[in-house]
C-alpha cells in the first residue's frame, strides 16, 4: 500500500477576522452568513480555516452551515466571560483539540476594550492529512491584543510581546514533533516589529507572505518604519497585491469616512478607485509555518499567497468585515537523503545549513536560500518521474532592495536566533511595564484604605446627625466611596499581583533564553579563533586565515564531515575528541 498516495500534497489555508462583536458590530448576522458563503466559493478551495473575532456560537453555526461541504469539521473554541471568538474549520478531522489562554491579556479596569473578559489565547489543534506518523498538522489560530496606542504610549506591548511568546513556544513543540505547524490569525502587529521577530525567530517559523513578497511594506506609509525605506506612498491595489494589507485599506468600506458611509447606508453605489493612495492601511494578519526539525522527511514550501475576501455583502454594498482575509497554499515536497558518494554530497561548509552551528534554535530556516543543498528537495509527488526542483520555494523571492536593506538590517536574519541585544529590549520593556503596575497597584491599594477612613468618618457622621438630609448624604458617600474603594483593593490586591507574577514568570523565561543564546555565542568565539574562518576568496578557495596552520585544516575539515553526517541523520557515534570538538573544549 503507497501511503504518499493517501496523503496531501497541497493545503489551502485561509486566515480572516471577522468583525462579529454582538451588539456592537454593524449588520453582524448578515456580513457572517455572507463571510460563509464566501469561504465556500472561494478559489482555491480552503480546506484549514482559522476565524477570529467569531464570538457567537450562532454566527459559527452560521459560518458552518454554508461551508460544512467542503470543511466537514470544524470547532468553536470557548475562552473567558463572553468567549474567546476563534473557530478553526477543516476539511480533515481534528484528532486533538485545546484552547491555551494567555497569561497575560490586558486589564480589567479596560472594560471598554474588553480583550482581558474574552480570555484571549491559542486555538490548537491536531489535524491528521494522511496515514503516516508526519501526517499531521499541528493549527495555532490567535488573536493576539489590539494596540489601542501608538508608539512609546502603547502600555499593551508588554501584554503583546508575551503573546508572541507564547505562540511562538506552542509552534516550537509542534516543530519539534517533526510535525507541519501552521500559526494564522490576527496577530496586530507590523512585519519585523518585536512581536514578529520573536515569533519567527523562536518558533521559528516562515511569514508566508514575506517568502513570496519579500519586499513588502513594514507598515503603513506614515509610519517611521516604512518612511525610512524613502518609498512613495503605495495605492490601494499595491498594497493588496503587493504589500499584503489586510487592515485600513483605503478599498474596505469600513473605513471610509462618515460621509462616504452615510451613502451607502442610502443605498447608493459608492466605489473606491484602487489606484488612489492609500496611506493608512497595514498587515497585521499572517500565516506563519514551519517544518519542523531538518530530520524531517519532507518539507513544505509556500505555493502561492494573496489577499482575498475584498468582495463586498451583494445586497449591503459593505465590506464583509473590517479586515481582509489571508489565503496561501502550502506544497509538500521530499526530502532526499545525500549519497556520500555523490559529488553533492561534499562536506564544504557551504552545503551545510547555516542554521546547524545555532544549537538554541535547531530548526533550519528555509528562507536562507544559499545554506541550502538545492539537490536535496524534489517535487513531492508519488509519481516515479518526479521533476527535480532547483530551489526551495516554487517562486524564488528576490532579494530586498537597498532601501529595504537600509531600513530594515534585520529582514535577511529575521528567522535567525534571537541576538542577546533583542533580549535586553525586552527586559527593559518588562521592566518598564513592571514599574507601572507596581505605581499602580499603589495607587489603587492607597485609594481602598482611604475609603475605609472615610467610610468610617461618614458612619461616625450619620451617628451624631440629627438631620436626615445629611444623613442620606452620608451614607450615600460612604456606600458609593467603599464601593469604588473595593473595586480597587481587588483590582489592586488580586488581579495586578496575578499579572506581575505572570510577568515574573515571562521575564524568567527571557533571562534563561538570553544566557542559552550568550552561552551559543561564546561557544562559537573560541572555535572560530581557533580553527580560523573558513573564508573564501572570489576563486572559491579558501583563505587562510592568522592561525590557520595545516593540523588546525585538518582538523577543521574532520568536523565538517563530522558535522554534515549529524546534520542529515548520520551516525551519532562520533569519538569523544570529536563531541568536544563541537562543544568548543579544544
Amino acid at each position: 500500500m503507497n501511503l504518499e498516495s493517501n496523503s496531501a500534497h497541497n493545503i489551502n489555508l485561509l486566515t480572516l477576522n471577522c468583525w462579529g462583536l454582538k451588539y456592537i458590530a454593524k449588520y453582524r448576522a448578515q456580513r457572517l452568513k455572507e463571510i460563509g458563503r464566501s469561504i465556500a466559493l472561494s478559489r482555491p478551495q480552503p480546506e484549514i480555516v482559522g476565524l477570529q473575532e467569531c464570538w457567537t456560537q450562532e454566527d459559527y453555526l452560521a459560518i458552518r452551515a454554508q461551508t460544512r461541504h467542503i470543511l466537514p469539521h470544524g470547532k468553536f473554541y470557548h475562552s473567558g466571560i463572553f468567549g474567546g471568538g476563534l473557530a478553526i474549520l477543516s476539511k480533515w478531522r481534528i484528532i486533538e483539540s485545546s484552547m491555551v489562554r494567555y497569561p497575560l491579556n490586558g486589564r480589567p479596569t479596560a472594560f471598554f476594550r474588553g480583550d482581558w473578559f474574552v480570555g484571549k489565547g491559542v486555538a490548537c489543534a491536531s489535524i491528521r492529512i494522511g496515514p503516516r506518523r508526519e501526517d499531521v498538522i499541528e493549527v495555532f489560530c490567535t488573536h493576539l491584543h489590539a494596540p489601542y496606542e501608538s508608539g512609546s504610549n502603547d502600555s499593551y506591548v508588554c501584554h503583546r510581546t508575551a503573546q508572541a511568546w507564547e505562540i511562538a513556544k506552542l509552534i516550537r513543540g509542534a516543530a519539534e514533533r517533526r510535525h507541519l505547524a501552521i500559526g494564522l490569525g490576527d496577530f496586530n502587529m507590523v512585519p519585523l516589529s518585536l512581536p514578529y521577530r520573536l515569533i519567527t525567530a523562536h518558533a521559528p517559523v516562515e511569514d508566508a507572505w514575506r517568502v513570496i513578497h519579500p519586499d513588502s511594506s513594514l507598515g503603513a506609509a506614515g509610519e517611521p518604519s516604512e518612511k525610512a525605506r524613502g518609498l512613495a506612498i503605495p495605492n490601494a491595489k499595491y498594497n493588496l497585491t503587493e504589500n499584503g494589507a489586510t487592515c485600513d485599506s483605503a478599498l474596505n468600506t469600513w473605513r471610509w469616512n462618515k460621509q462616504q458611509r452615510k451613502q451607502l447606508a442610502m443605498g447608493e453605489d459608492v466605489s473606491c478607485d484602487d489606484s488612489s493612495p492609500d496611506p493608512r492601511a497595514k498587515r497585521l494578519d499572517y500565516i506563519f509555518f514551519s517544518n519542523g526539525t531538518q530530520t524531517a522527511p519532507s518539507q513544505w514550501r509556500v505555493q502561492a499567497v494573496k489577499v482575498g475576501m475584498t468582495n463586498r455583502h451583494p445586497v449591503l454594498k459593505c465590506s464583509l468585515s473590517d479586515h481582509f482575509s489571508v489565503e496561501a497554499t502550502l506544497s509538500r515536497h521530499h526530502l532526499l537523503r545525500p549519497d556520500p558518494s555523490s559529488p553533492t554530497a561534499a562536506t564544504d561548509e557551504s552545503s551545510i545549513p547555516a542554521s546547524s552551528n545555532n544549537k538554541h534554535t535547531p530548526f533550519q530556516s528555509i528562507n536562507n536560500n544559499s545554506s541550502l543543498n538545492p539537490t536535496l528537495y524534489t517535487s513531492y509527488n508519488p509519481s516515479p518521474t518526479s521533476s527535480l526542483l532547483p530551489l526551495p520555494f516554487a517562486r524564488t523571492p528576490s532579494p530586498p532592495t537597498a532601501a529595504a536593506a537600509a531600513a530594515a538590517p534585520s529582514i535577511a536574519s529575521s528567522n535567525s536566533a534571537l541576538p542577546p541585544e533583542t533580549y535586553h529590549e525586552i527586559l527593559n520593556m518588562i521592566s518598564t511595564y513592571e514599574t507601572r503596575e507596581l505605581r499602580q497597584r499603589r495607587f489603587r491599594l492607597t485609594h481602598f484604605l482611604i475609603s475605609i477612613v472615610v467610610s468610617i468618618i461618614c458612619f461616625i457622621g450619620i451617628w451624631w446627625s440629627n438631620h436626615a438630609g445629611i444623613s442620606f448624604m452620608l451614607v450615600f458617600i460612604s456606600t458609593i466611596g467603599l464601593a469604588a474603594g473595593l473595586l480597587d483593593g481587588l483590582i489592586g490586591g488580586f488581579f495586578i499581583n496575578s499579572e506581575l507574577r505572570a510577568l515574573k514568570e515571562f521575564e524568567w523565561e527571557i533571562r534563561n533564553a538570553q544566557e542559552m543564546a550568550e552561552k551559543d555565542s561564546a561557544r562559537e568565539r573560541p572555535r572560530k579563533e581557533r580553527w580560523g574562518t573558513g573564508r573564501k576568496n572570489s576563486d572559491g578557495e579558501k583563505v587562510r586565515d592568522s592561525g590557520d596552520t595545516p593540523a588546525v585544516r585538518v582538523e577543521r575539515e574532520l568536523w565538517e564531515k563530522v558535522r554534515g553526517s549529524r546534520e542529515y541523520g548520520g551516525n551519532d557515534n562520533v569519538p569523544l575528541d570529536m563531541r568536544r570538538m563541537e562543544n568548543g573544549m579544544i
